[in-house]
């Protein structure tokens, strides 16, 4: 979702790349060690600062392009590169972060000082131990984590080589196929690509643990707690309190969806228990939408299926270059015909094509509220499509080469609606780059991690049926109340589905981290909360042989994720505040601000502080509240809440947890 600087490293997390100050390292001089450093001030401080800045600007374009070529060329050769890089990285930022520590305490420190001196101490996902034998392991283990999932398929039993399937091809089978048997080995392939990193994620953990120690923390969760501009213990009952503001819309959902799940695979999906995961239409079944079509409220009010006319798009594009081709062709190599080599680069140039007509559909809305166009780098750079001839790590990210105009998309996009609403989103980090680029190094990232992944999202809520309408991916929308449940339920299914997924991924690595989830249990523990959350099951038995989290590429690749769980509470707010200032009158589920220079005024103005304040003070020039909050996400989804009450009347809603979490679906309850 965001730019991965190094091994999962963040674009919101840009500390991870901090250069050296300059000087020795620690200990390399015997006289330096044995004179007495000089009492530190606050002017230092601030040289020191200054410093960090301008050092970490100048070489962050060279880690950044290490990591690009990691991800987009995968090879030991670039693995190696990348994770050397990775080493500097955090051997610099260790020296940074230890050198820091003089300036603990000083009372009259200036308070862009203060900030950026936390900053510099809170900001990595990744805390470098100081023993550089330690730091170089950590480096080769994130490297090689990150690779493994880019690299990841699935080989049938029987098949190899050019049978194996990608992440894309299983995808297809997950999102789109309503054989039970082909789920449940679609998803079970590309789970097992977790297994071989089982024991090496638990060395990553455990040397992630030593660099959040030496900085003064218990463990790495609480050090990515500390970052919210509040204390750790503070931040995790922040996160519960807005889960049970929503908690109750989901179980709602979660009911009326396994109802008709158990209508249409019976005994498979049981009617009191827990959802079979494979079921949902998302390798993860994080976000539910692709099941639209088994759960829509009222099949007569209209079609919402962006998917199929952005699919007939494409097939039309292929069609006028397929005879194009083949026209060109005859005329060049008459008596001949093109062969299977040929008729691929065709389809690979259409999906090019294709690809950069959705993103600049993306671009369309940001401009039409005065943002500026993207650069033409933008299109020359980018990667939009999966390559033919390598492999590339193709969950969507977005890259920021070099705090000067160099921006990117790493993306595999597809002709459906969910790449439309990833590219969006994608654009959404995008834009936040290049408005905070004014700002110190330090501050180059969201106000908090949330905000960077709620950015675009906030776009996304204005592509209601009648904007899809109005730039021909609806046919025809009917404004009555039918129209509106089937509306609200398909956002649903991504929005508030997503919204437990979101919190508990996070909840599993804080657990693993402060060693209540040992490496004995991991799967176990993965289980156990998936299934406390969300109400789902695995649909095959699991085994502690197997690593089901590092399926998901934020695992491996050292993502935290409660960023995205904010995100979703606070896209709404950011929606409900730019709809204010585009004077929208209606209700919030209706509000588009295409075209509205006023949201997009009020917009910029947020993007452009970065994390130079607290985020409270960010969120308060937008929204005029300090609190998050997910009362605007409730006000959203109110018709369909009281449809989904309705409709659940009767029925035994939530579900009991399973004795064994990794028995699968039809385990005896607890």
């Amino acid at each position: 979702m965001v730019n991965k600087l190094w091994a999962g490293m963040c674009a919101s997390s840009l500390l991870a790349v901090l250069a050296a100050c300059g000087g020795h390292q620690p200990g390399t001089s015997a006289t330096a060690a044995s004179a007495a450093p000089p009492k530190a001030t606050a002017a230092d401080a601030a040289k020191f600062v200054a410093k960090v800045n301008a050092d970490d600007k100048q070489l962050y374009p060279e880690l950044t392009a290490a990591n690009w070529v990691a991800e987009n060329f995968i090879t030991s050769d670039t693995q190696l590169l990348n994770a050397k890089g990775g080493e500097r990285a955090l051997t610099l930022q260790s020296q940074q972060i230890e050198q820091a520590k003089a300036f603990v305490g000083l009372a009259d420190l200036a308070p862009e000082v203060a900030r950026q001196l936390t900053l510099i101490k809170i900001s990595s996902a990744i805390p470098p131990p100081s023993d550089p034998a330690q730091r170089a392991q950590l480096a080769a283990l994130g490297t090689k984590l990150d690779g493994e999932y880019g690299a990841g398929k699935y080989c049938p039993p029987g098949k190899s080589g050019a049978d194996c399937m990608n992440l894309d091809q299983l995808e297809q089978i997950i999102d789109h196929s309503r054989d039970p048997k082909a789920l449940a080995d679609a998803w079970a392939g590309w789970h097992s690509v977790g297994k071989p990193m089982r024991e090496d994620y638990s060395k990553f953990a455990g040397l992630m643990n030593e660099g959040a120690k030496e900085l003064g923390y218990h463990d790495v969760g609480e050090l990515w707690r500390a970052g919210y501009d509040m204390s750790p213990a503070d931040f995790a009952n922040e996160t519960e309190r807005l889960w049970t503001q929503v908690q109750p819309l989901y179980e709602q959902l979660h009911c009326y969806v396994r109802g008709k799940l158990h209508d249409k695979y019976g005994d498979a999906v049981p009617a009191n228990g827990l959802i079979p995961a494979d079921l949902l239409g998302n390798m993860w079944a994080q976000q539910w939408g692709n099941i639209y079509d088994l759960v829509v409220p009222y099949k007569d009010a209209g079609s919402l299926d962006v998917s199929s006319v952005l699919q007939a798009r494409h097939d039309a594009l292929e069609k006028k270059e397929l005879v194009a081709f083949r026209q060109s062709f005859a005329k060049a190599h008459p008596g001949k015909q093109p062969t299977v080599g040929d008729l691929d680069n065709v389809e690979h140039k259409v999906d090019t094509q294709y690809s950069i007509e959705t993103a600049k559909i993306a671009e369309d809305f940001y401009t039409s509220i005065g943002l500026p166009p993207l650069p033409a780098s933008f299109y020359e750079k980018s990667l939009l499509t999966r390559p033919r001839d390598r492999d590339v790590v193709c969950h969507a990210s977005a890259w920021d080469m070099d705090q000067n105009g160099d921006v990117r998309i790493k993306m595999c996009i597809r002709p459906d609606e969910e790449s439309l609403e990833t590219i969006h989103h994608e654009m959404g980090h995008i834009y936040y780059f290049t408005m905070y680029n004014g700002q110190p190094f330090l501050y180059q990232q969201g106000a908090h991690d949330g905000f960077h992944e709620a950015i675009g999202d906030t776009i996304t809520l204005s592509l209601t049926p009648q904007h899809l309408q109005k730039i021909g991916l609806v046919a025809k929308v009917s404004d009555d109340q039918k129209a509106l449940i089937n509306a609200q339920m398909k956002r649903a299914l991504d929005k508030i589905a997503f919204l437990p997924f979101g919190k508990l991924i996070d909840q599993w690595r804080w657990k693993v981290f402060s060693g209540e989830i040992s490496t004995a249990d991991y799967n176990k523990g993965w289980w156990k909360l998936r299934e406390q959350y969300q109400g789902i099951a695995p649909p095959v038995t699991r085994t502690e042989e197997d690593f089901d989290p590092g399926a998901k590429y934020h695992v491996p690749g050292n993502t935290p994720y409660t960023r995205y769980f904010l995100s979703f509470i606070i896209q709404f707010q950011f929606h409900k505040a730019l709809c204010d200032a585009a004077g929208f009158k209606g209700p919030l589920y209706a509000c588009d601000i295409y075209g509205n220079k006023d949201a997009g005024a009020k917009f910029m103005a947020m993007l452009k502080q970065g994390a130079s304040e607290p985020w409270p003070d960010t969120l308060e020039k937008l929204t005029g509240t300090r609190q998050m909050d997910g009362s605007a996400i409730i006000e959203y989804f109110a018709p369909l809440m009281e449809y989904l009450k309705q409709q659940n009347q009767g029925k035994s809603c939530g579900w009991q947890l399973p004795d064994d979490p990794l028995a699968g679906p039809s385990s005896p309850t607890t």
